[in-house]
């Protein structure tokens, strides 16, 4: 099962995007769509009204969101995102780990077009 790297820049500081990312209010917002997200290491979330679902392993203010995704699949999908102060406001370092192999594209699309596409979009001129 592949793994995907990529860095995006957002345009609005680490902590709003940290909030983005991790308060339900905020991702209905940018997704449009219903969410469950609480951060808090343990807890599940359903995200694009239960398109993707998993756990929330760990969780550092303002800086790391660590989740496993569910696939079904035996081994765990991580997901990892580090987020860095940057001149443009925040870069974001997401790292995927175990895509299944027949979802990989789909997955890759995604995370640029509908999730920090849309957060970028979200945070337009924010900076």
């Amino acid at each position: 099962m592949p793994d995907y790297k990529k860095y995006f820049i957002i345009s609005a500081a680490p902590e709003l995007v940290y909030k983005a990312l991790t308060t339900k209010i905020t991702i209905q917002l940018w997704t449009a769509d219903k969410a469950e997200m609480e951060p808090v290491a343990g807890s599940e979330f359903s995200l694009w009204d239960g398109s993707i679902t998993g756990k929330n392993i760990e969780f550092e203010d303002g800086k790391k969101i660590v989740q496993q995704w569910y696939f079904g699949n035996k081994e765990a999908s991580i997901v990892t995102i580090k987020l860095h102060k940057h001149k443009q406001g925040t870069s974001v370092e997401l790292r995927h780990t175990n895509i299944p192999d027949d979802a990989f594209k789909e997955i890759t699309q995604g995370w640029e077009d509908s999730y920090f596409g849309a957060l970028a979009d979200f945070y337009h001129g924010e900076n």
